[in-house]
């Protein structure tokens, strides 16, 4: 018989100490625009109910669900507590620095993107913005050096600091393109 996982269950983490994602609640919890919202905000510091509704416009009621979809999926974890006015308000964390993909998980890159997408605001003037797709033809060989280069030369993620600027995205994909190749031509 399965137990029903607690916060003080371990979850399972990667070398780099990155929650490793596999169950579907976690990813429907991190499907929600609003539980993504909430994770990239959380990714900045712990943060209470109250703080959490003015940082998403949002309603106290509307936030405390979302909240508690992400505490039952164990994405997000109670981190402290203070007493104010009479009350004790609650602080909520993310369970770790950053999330990975399961090897045998259903969804991968299409989660990124949509959740990258979803993310997306348009450039202000003179915003730096830079957004391309751009094609390569690589031996087997060559595709496995540089998704090994990338993985090495990734920028690892700064903590979240809103003291610093504005919130930008990074999304590398290195991806097998299903684009049809031309016999020679006969002039070569």
């Amino acid at each position: 018989m399965e137990h029903e996982r607690t916060e003080r269950d371990p979850l399972p983490e990667d070398e780099a100490g990155h929650l490793v994602l596999h169950s579907p609640a976690q990813f429907k919890a991190l499907g929600h625009p609003v539980r993504h919202r909430m994770v990239n905000v959380l990714r900045q510091r712990p943060a209470t109910l109250s703080q959490l509704t003015s940082a998403l416009g949002s309603t106290k009621g509307t936030i405390g669900y979302h909240v508690r979809v992400l505490r039952d999926a164990g994405l997000v974890r109670l981190s402290g507590t203070r007493q104010v006015r009479g009350g004790t308000e609650q602080y909520f964390a993310l369970v770790s620095r950053g999330f990975v993909f399961h090897e045998n998980a259903e969804v991968g890159p299409e989660f990124l993107i949509n959740a990258a997408l979803a993310e997306m605001l348009p450039p202000r003037p003179g915003q730096a913005d830079h957004t391309v797709l751009d094609h390569f033809w690589l031996t087997p060989d060559e595709a496995h050096a540089l998704a090994a280069w990338l993985r090495l030369h990734a920028p690892e993620p700064r903590p979240a600091d809103s003291s610093r600027g504005e919130a930008y995205g990074l999304l590398v994909s290195l991806y097998r393109a299903d684009i049809p190749a031309l016999s020679p031509d006969e002039t070569d």
